[in-house]
């Protein structure tokens, strides 16, 4: 008796997911399937794009994923459970995309030399991010940092591309 082999190592599960989240012009952050609760497992998918992903576009997302799943072999025998959704805003940027996606987003950056810098994200590039800190720009090269992470501002009003009144803005 033969059985089927699942292929659900991130490296091939990331392969066969890629594509199918492309058609609908978003980027697949990360795919991971971990034991569920009783004997089944959760396959956790995370998209996202520029400009955002409506609840429309995940809808549209996981119905693409769960059709192409059900034609394949990719999660072997055994029951799932598919669960897409957007990076939440405690992801850290790791990758170029991810600073362009939070532009006037206050971030604290982990500095490879030590300490901290906390600013306003103003421009990225392939290569480096530039930062208003505390009213002056600071560009931060990628490579010399060791995490980056959005702050959470409760007080800042959207769409306001202003530092906080309270002085959330400054370098540590």
């Amino acid at each position: 008796m033969s059985r089927r082999t699942d292929h659900t190592d991130p490296e091939s599960l990331e392969n066969f997911l890629r594509p199918i989240v492309q058609q609908f012009g978003c980027d697949l952050e990360a795919a991971d399937v971990a034991p569920a609760p009783g004997r089944g497992r959760m396959l956790r998918v995370l998209v996202d794009r520029d400009g955002g992903i409506s609840l429309d576009d995940v809808a549209e997302v996981t119905r693409a994923i769960s059709k192409a799943l059900d034609a394949d072999d990719v999660m072997g025998d055994g029951a799932y459970t598919l669960e897409v959704s957007s990076p939440g805003v405690d992801r850290p940027l790791t990758l170029p995309r991810h600073w362009r996606r939070n532009i006037s987003r206050l971030v604290e950056v982990t500095l490879v030399a030590g300490g901290k810098v906390t600013g306003r994200i103003k421009a990225a590039t392939d290569e480096a991010a530039e930062l208003d800190v505390k009213g002056r720009p600071r560009t931060i090269a990628y490579a010399d940092m060791t995490k980056a992470k959005i702050q959470i501002e409760f007080n800042r009003p959207a769409g306001n591309d202003e530092p906080a009144a309270d002085g959330t803005v400054e370098e540590n």
